[in-house]
């Protein structure tokens, strides 16, 4: 298991690393103002719908169905199933993005109520439709993704995703060389965005698309079931991007708090998207084996070493954010439109997101053994109330404390979703936690925290304000190999793990 999160946690950090330079370039061109804030807003919206899809949600609830049919039909069974899975989904999100462009203008309302009244509004809009090609493609992606995941190719998952960010980069540079007018760079942008959905299921469906065939569209009872045990799946697995539609909706009434928050965001999702992202993909198989194998020995070892993963690299990640919020930020946006005054606000409102990162990562760590058991509707329950959760802690919060309550807000709309499926998961079948684990955790919170006062004291050395910007980059790269190689020292010291344990874990393949 370890040798396969691995390997979707670097294709993951590949996209996410690419995803920065992207960030960085729509801060320079479009800054945090209402043009900024109408494309972001409008982003975060096919974003979701991207997540929603394509990074484990589908996944969730394909798998499973997957390997049943396989394993009881065949494979020809198994192709023929995922055929129609990808037909009926394919044409299943071409309706939905027609519809969604017609009722755009009350979709951007709603998710945005701050700008109605505002050109802001209206920016907003016709960013999003030019966005929605984007989701004819997503439908298809998100099925083979799953297909592959299934079949435990997870290198050209973890990598296809590249595309999308190469392709939008490579347009934006293009865009910044010129000096375009930020309103039609944003609408270039935009319309690019399908052009990069077009790239990804191209080099999937060349690569795997003989395992879904023949192609059809079909509503019979088992599509219908399959699809009723699908969708909740799919909002539940992208719970941190519901969250943030939560916080941007009280965030549209202030200016520029909707990118602030989206670039905070931002950097949250690096650590999430290596972490949660590769949980999600590679747990739900693992996790799916184990309890249809019915061997306690098998499902306790998945949720212990998936456990021990999220916190060890969660909780170090975190504090690292907090600690290096305004370096970070700096560094990665502050150009062209995007000022100083946007970086001070950005790292603010980082330093309360940060504390969001444990509980997402939880969630993705105990969400697949409720996916394992073809159990999708506690994590959907546990998702909303958390979404109820955040609007009203960031209305209140944000009352007083501006883009830094709504952070707040969402940080406890985070914490709700993981204690939710903490509490039911334990009435219902248990977390089977072995020995080692129990042993483990404490010793890597305890580690993460000594690194955390490492990196606090060591960032009061390096010149990482104030200097030439090389100069700033490189002290931040030391700041974070120290914190890195600090970590790995502490683990070490405290008897988690040495490197030969780690070598030997990355080695070993996983059984077939």
């Amino acid at each position: 298991m370890i040798r396969s999160f691995l390997t979707v946690s670097s294709g993951t950090l590949a996209s996410r690393l690419l995803g920065f330079v992207r960030d960085s370039v729509i801060a320079a061109l479009l800054g945090a103002g209402p043009v900024a804030d109408a494309f972001l807003a409008a982003f975060q919206l096919v974003n979701v719908v991207r997540r929603l899809l394509s990074e484990g949600g589908l996944n969730a609830a394909m798998v499973p169905a997957w390997l049943k049919v396989r394993d009881r039909d065949g494979v020809a069974a198994a192709a023929a199933f995922a055929g129609r899975v990808l037909g009926t989904v394919s044409a299943t999100v071409v309706v939905a993005a027609l519809v969604l462009g017609v009722l755009m203008p009350l979709v951007i309302a709603a998710i945005a109520p701050g700008f109605v009244g505002r050109d802001t509004l209206q920016f907003a809009v016709s960013n999003a439709r030019l966005m929605l090609p984007y989701l004819a493609f997503a439908g298809p992606v998100t099925v083979m993704m799953a297909l592959l995941n299934a079949q435990g190719r997870f290198a050209l998952t973890a990598f296809s995703p590249l595309l999308f960010n190469i392709a939008l980069i490579a347009v934006m540079a293009v865009l910044l060389v010129r000096q375009q007018d930020p309103v039609q760079a944003a609408q270039i942008m935009a319309a690019t965005i399908g052009v990069a959905g077009f790239l990804q299921l191209s080099m999937l469906v060349l690569r795997g698309g003989q395992a879904a065939s023949p192609l059809r569209v079909s509503f019979d009872g088992e599509m219908r079931g399959f699809l009723a045990r699908a969708v909740p799946g799919m909002v539940a697995s992208s719970a941190p991007q519901w969250l943030m539609v939560a916080g941007a909706v009280i965030a549209s009434t202030s200016p520029s708090a909707v990118s602030w928050l989206y670039f905070a965001n931002r950097l949250l999702e690096l650590p999430l998207g290596i972490v949660g992202v590769a949980m999600g993909t590679v747990l739900v198989p693992e996790m799916t084996r184990a309890v249809r194998s019915g061997e306690h020995t098998a499902i306790a070892h998945a949720e212990s070493r998936g456990l021990e993963l999220a916190v060890g690299l969660a909780f170090p990640a975190t504090l690292g954010l907090m600690v290096l919020s305004a370096p970070i930020t700096r560094i990665l946006f502050e150009r062209g439109a995007f000022t100083a005054d946007d970086t001070a606000a950005t790292a603010q409102a980082l330093i309360w997101l940060a504390l969001a990162l444990p509980a997402h990562v939880l969630v993705k760590a105990l969400s697949p053994a409720f996916f394992a058991r073809e159990d999708t509707l506690t994590p959907l329950l546990a998702t909303l109330n958390a979404i109820v959760v955040a609007i009203a802690a960031s209305f209140l919060l944000g009352h007083f404390l501006g883009a830094n309550g709504i952070a707040a807000g969402i940080a406890l709309g985070a914490w709700s979703n993981a204690l939710a499926l903490l509490r039911k998961g334990a009435t219902s079948f248990g977390f089977s936690i072995d020995a080692d684990a129990r042993r483990r955790l404490p010793r890597i919170l305890a580690a993460a925290a000594a690194m955390g006062a490492a990196l606090w004291l060591a960032e009061g050395v390096l010149p990482v304000a104030g200097a030439h910007g090389f100069v700033q980059a490189v002290s931040l790269l030391l700041l974070i190999a120290a914190g890195m190689a600090s970590y790995g020292l502490f683990l070490q010291l405290f008897g988690v793990a040495g490197w030969r344990e780690v070598i030997n874990a990355i080695r070993q393949k996983r059984p077939a």
